[in-house]
């Protein structure tokens, strides 16, 4: 019995056995053989390597562009290769230096993926938010001058009834002149010590007495205060993520230095200018 095409049955299964056309029907796996070369390997776990580290203006090439030149660098990567018997050891020190990073950077995510629970993260926030005593904001206004008579000629000004916002326009040589002197919210430690005491110190609406920094002197209005909200878990997410990556290497680098027999030269028994000196490694 034969098919419209001619193929018996028989030869149908014959060609089903063949390696090359059964391994085609099987889920491709890291470890699928995409080419041999005198004998040597090249699987698609090979290839997949490869296009993770091409440069970005490589990785927008169509699918089919990428696995035929990623082959096809693969194969003539392999066939140079096998013209060395023997690496130098400059490239034996590279491949030294690269597989002990490829070890270290897979254990170091098992360490953080372990590390990275919902219940480490909640501990950290506690850690951080959980007693944290509520912060003050404040908004303020200045007018900058060079000089403290300028400075309190400004507040007699200001207290016979001139307007803050346009004496700021008209006479502040800060950066916030022309916006009326306004600051914003700024919370504690963002503003130079004497402008932040004064601010402090200050009622809502009220002005202060000419203040002195290193930037001249200043008049300050505290316009408004407010109790700024401890952040919500998720808005700090990536900052207790950071952290806890973080402590959880360093936890696990110390465990492994403590139990581990370490010896190492001193900057006495060997001179560091060496590094210097690449003609070492021509060999």
């Amino acid at each position: 019995m034969t098919f419209k095409s001619g193929i018996s049955i028989a030869a149908l299964a014959m060609m089903l056995s063949l390696p090359g056309l059964a391994a085609a029907q099987d889920t491709p796996t890291a470890n699928t053989v995409v080419a041999t070369v005198n004998g040597t390997e090249i699987t698609l776990g090979h290839m997949l390597v490869m296009r993770q580290r091409l440069p970005d203006q490589y990785q927008q090439l169509p699918p089919e562009v990428l696995f035929n030149g990623i082959l096809d660098q693969l194969v003539q990567q392999t066939l140079l290769g096998e013209q060395i018997a023997e690496l130098s050891t400059e490239s034996q020190m590279v491949l030294d230096n690269e597989n002990r990073a490829l070890k270290a950077a897979q254990e170091l995510r098992s360490v953080i993926g372990a590390a990275m629970t919902d219940e480490a993260m909640q501990a950290a926030y506690d850690e951080i938010y959980g007693n944290a005593e509520p912060e003050s904001e404040y908004n303020a206004s200045h007018i900058l001058v060079e000089t403290e008579e300028e400075a309190a000629a400004l507040v007699t000004d200001l207290e016979g009834g001139a307007d803050f916002a346009e004496l700021a326009k008209e006479k502040s040589t800060g950066p916030s002149g022309p916006r009326g002197g306004e600051l914003g919210w700024f919370g504690a430690g963002m503003m130079v010590a004497p402008f932040e005491e004064a601010v402090v110190a200050l009622e809502i609406g009220s002005i202060s007495a000419p203040v002195q920094t290193q930037f001249g002197w200043h008049v300050i209005k505290l316009n408004d205060t407010r109790v700024k909200d401890a952040p919500s878990i998720e808005e700090v997410r990536n900052e207790l993520g950071e952290k806890i990556q973080s402590e959880a290497v360093s936890a696990r680098i110390e465990e492994l230095t403590e139990g581990a027999d370490v010896t190492r030269v001193s900057n006495d028994e060997i001179d560091p200018t060496v590094l210097n000196d690449m003609s070492l490694l021509e060999n």
